[in-house]
């Protein structure tokens, strides 16, 4: 089912929506709990809070919404020190125990391109680890999130061009001998680090089953996604399409009690800023499309095409996909913000996302496609913080300095 309707904000706008509920039957193999477990041991780590939120609730019409804060997740503002920190860990554990390889024995480069927060969780690996960085920022990055890898000691190159143009420069950068691309997005021919990635996102799902389960809920029945190249979102679909998968095969390992027992698959909902909605237009089309960026304040979901190993999990395992605009964002997080969530415009796009598809015209028809109704619960996953966000920060410093002259003339 593929529709648009008006938006929840009852503008003249369309709603860019696709629906697919077959997508709760697919199955696929259980995550590895390896990474779980490397996380655990990391200093400094603890789960990131899930937030019960009834007032969003009682706005939805749903029984219960939860959401994920990674504002605070291994001294970044931001979750995606999970994937970097659990690939480059596989990346040297495999050079260490390989043997003698090009550039073996001293520091690796390691080299990446990014929006802002992947490249300076990569960067803060390898200063922790010993290692080099050198991360590629396309045009529109912020200075101050070029200058945060910069402070992590990284050699920084910053490209005229789309990110799609970065990663292209950072691949090639990565050819020296002494270097490895670790990279959040994949393509024929470079799939295992990007899979590595997706693993370490798998620690943020297993610790919203185990909060879940500390207040007495099973499952989400909906989980929304923020998506930008889709390894995040490959990662929700494997851990709640493979748990389902490992209780068939009849085994619990690396499934929910939910799952187990024989409870319903979540829906899964991806949702992505109209200005870079590529996942919606892939599965539009049946296939995956790349499509032309343009300029918004959820920077970090700013990418043109998905990821090539993300794809085909999004194709069979996503039941809904959402487009949002940067206004949706940006009334999201002032909500959340006085929620007390500390979130980010890509961390508020799953509301906006869920307000979109939960009201307005065409609700009904929307609700009944996701399975939700007013006894379901729904998590939130707040990928970022306030502080991940320059262009956030600079524009709340401009409103308070507005205000604070308006009280003084």
């Amino acid at each position: 089912m593929d529709q648009e309707t008006h938006s929840a904000t009852g503008s003249a706008s369309l709603l860019p929506w696709y629906a697919r509920p077959a997508a709760r039957s697919w199955t696929c193999a259980p995550t590895p709990s390896d990474a779980r477990d490397f996380h655990a041991s990391l200093p400094g780590y603890a789960p990131t809070p899930l937030h019960d939120l009834p007032a969003l609730a009682e706005e939805l019409e749903v029984g219960r919404v939860f959401v994920k804060d990674e504002s605070a997740r291994l001294g970044l503002p931001a979750f995606k020190a999970l994937g970097a920190s659990w690939a480059i860990h596989r990346v040297l554990a495999k050079r260490s125990g390989g043997g003698a390889a090009d550039g073996a024995g001293g520091p690796l480069r390691l080299v990446a391109a990014t929006d802002g927060n992947h490249g300076r969780a990569v960067a803060r690996m390898a200063r922790q680890l010993g290692q080099n960085a050198h991360v590629f920022v396309p045009e529109g990055v912020h200075p101050v999130a070029v200058a945060a890898i910069r402070d992590e000691g990284a050699e920084v190159t910053e490209v005229p061009g789309p990110y799609d143009v970065a990663v292209r420069r950072a691949a090639d950068a990565a050819d020296a001998p002494d270097a490895v691309l670790i990279q959040d997005t994949a393509w024929d021919g470079y799939e295992e680090i990007p899979a590595l990635i997706v693993e370490g996102y798998s620690t943020l799902f297993a610790e919203i089953d185990a909060q879940l389960g500390e207040v007495g809920v099973n499952s989400p029945n909906l989980v929304a996604v923020p998506v930008g190249v889709g390894s995040l979102a490959q990662a929700a679909v494997t851990h709640y399409r493979g748990r389902a998968a490992g209780a068939s095969a009849g085994t619990t390992e690396g499934a929910s009690a939910g799952a187990s027992a024989g409870g319903a698959a979540p829906a899964l909902l991806s949702v992505e800023p109209d200005a870079a909605a590529c996942v919606l237009a892939s599965l539009r089309a049946g296939r995956l499309t790349s499509v032309p960026t343009g300029v918004t304040t959820m920077a970090g979901l700013n990418c043109g095409t998905p990821s090539a190993l993300a794809w085909p999990a999004l194709r069979e395992g996503f039941d809904a996909a959402v487009a949002v605009t940067d206004p949706q964002s940006a009334l999201a997080l002032g909500d959340l913000t006085g929620l007390g969530v500390p979130s980010g415009p890509c961390g508020a796009a799953p509301l906006a996302g869920v307000r979109a598809a939960l009201s307005g015209a065409g609700a009904a028809e929307r609700r009944a496609a996701l399975g939700v109704d007013a006894s379901s619960t729904v998590v939130l996953l707040s990928t970022e913080g306030a502080a991940a966000n320059p262009q956030l920060q600079e524009h709340r410093a401009h409103q308070a300095h507005r205000t604070q002259g308006s009280v003084h003339r």
